[in-house]
């Protein structure tokens, strides 16, 4: 049976999302580089360095003492008293074994809260720029995302105006992600502690708290945690962490969520018909990450991805028509493209949005980025500064000879 023909028997939940953006970036970028070209790939959110040795060695010696059997559904023992832990310890917050759910990745826990409490037309309100799996999932668990643009001039951050605006009778949960994929946003104490009032006033809110890139923050101090702003409501906050960026474990699958007992107890009802318990030996490889054993490599990894956004910054300010603004955690920039929209190709076609941009910068220089419009805001594009110095030198210089061969033109296309 071909595609099309198939096609009448997905489901109209499944029909209105789409590839995730970045996964279709990155293929296209390996196909590419598939077939001999020069390809410098800065799609995907994954740390260039490869998992620390000693949680590796965990990894082995729990494989080497028979650790290959299925794990209890919400993550087993000693992975759930070690995020307990750290929660106590790096951010005083009190929780209970209960309170906690391991998944196959971070985005996994997102799916199962949103699938464990969204009924049919249950909003969620989503500050854009956004990671573009949010409002996705939200579609796909039969939800509507109810988009905040986060204006440039503001650091792309919503304000308690504006969410107090957005809130409505059927708003089910605000998602909240500090520091910010795609842009490096951070939320400060006082801009916290204005949502926080919002959010009081409207007890049918839940909030998740997606704090995935928590340790990668180019800031004077480490941002500010939201149950440390507003501990009153911890009772309707789902915190969503995972070792992927922190200890470079993206390929290992491992995430969490952390909130009220009843709504892990409905998550851990999802996960029990969806996957059943994460991987064994990569639970036994993140307890050993918590516990500390690759602590040094934490913080050389952040203050490694603070040099090359300060490297990316500086060599992209340089290029006419792109704009920047610092990002002030995660390991990406967020680059305004809108002066060269309107400007013509070597061939004679017009660059009519970021797509096409970054269609001729793949084109052209073999520099993979990923367009605004995946992420709710162009003309933009994002870049991964999680690579390597002569990658993202080389990348800067490529970008910059696909800017001079295109000519500005009066004629800009809205």
């Amino acid at each position: 049976m071909t595609h099309t023909a198939f096609s009448s028997f997905v489901s109209r939940r499944v029909q209105s999302v789409k590839l995730s953006p970045v996964a279709a970036a990155t293929a296209q970028a390996a196909a590419l580089a598939g077939e001999g070209r020069s390809i410098i790939t800065l799609t995907s959110g994954e740390p260039d360095f490869d998992t620390p040795e000693a949680i590796k060695d965990a990894a082995i010696f729990a494989l080497k003492q028979g650790d290959t059997k299925y794990t209890a559904t919400a993550g087993t023992a000693a992975l759930r008293n070690a995020i307990v832990a750290k929660y106590s310890k790096e951010n005083n917050i009190s929780l209970k074994t209960d309170h906690v759910i391991v998944s196959n990745g971070g985005k996994q826990v997102i799916y199962q809260a949103l699938n464990a409490t969204l009924n049919d037309s249950d909003q969620v309100i989503i500050p854009a720029p956004y990671w573009p799996s949010f409002p996705d999932m939200v579609k796909i668990n039969g939800g509507v995302p109810v988009l905040i643009q986060g204006r440039a001039s503001e650091g792309f951050k919503i304000t308690a105006a504006r969410l107090e605006q957005a809130i409505t009778q059927h708003t089910k949960w605000l998602i909240l992600n500090s520091p910010n994929n795609p842009t490096g946003a951070v939320y400060s104490i006082s801009e916290l502690k204005q949502l926080a009032e919002v959010l009081r006033r409207h007890p049918h809110v839940l909030i998740l708290w997606d704090e995935m890139y928590e340790h990668i923050w180019f800031t004077d101090e480490a941002p500010v945690h939201f149950l440390h702003v507003a501990p009153d409501l911890k009772e309707r906050t789902l915190l969503v962490n995972g070792a992927s960026k922190t200890y470079a474990m993206t390929g290992w699958r491992i995430g969490w969520g952390a909130g009220p007992e009843g709504l892990i107890r409905a998550m851990g009802v999802v996960q029990s018909q969806v996957s059943s318990g994460a991987n064994s030996f990569a639970q036994a490889a993140t307890v050993a990450a918590l516990n500390g054993v690759a602590s040094d490599f934490v913080e050389i990894a952040r203050l490694t991805y603070q040099k090359r956004a300060s490297q990316v910054i500086e060599g992209l300010s340089r290029i006419p028509g792109l704009k920047v603004i610092r990002p002030e955690g995660s390991f990406f920039v967020y680059v305004n493209c809108e002066d060269l929209i309107g400007s013509l190709r070597p061939d004679g076609g017009q660059i009519q949005t970021d797509q096409d941009l970054v269609d001729w910068l793949l084109e052209s220089q073999g520099v993979a980025v990923v367009a605004g419009t995946a992420y709710g805001l162009s003309p933009y594009f994002r870049l991964s500064f999680a690579a390597s110095d002569q990658d993202l030198q080389q990348a800067i210089l490529r970008i910059e000879r696909a800017r001079l061969q295109l000519t500005l033109s009066e004629v800009v296309v809205a």
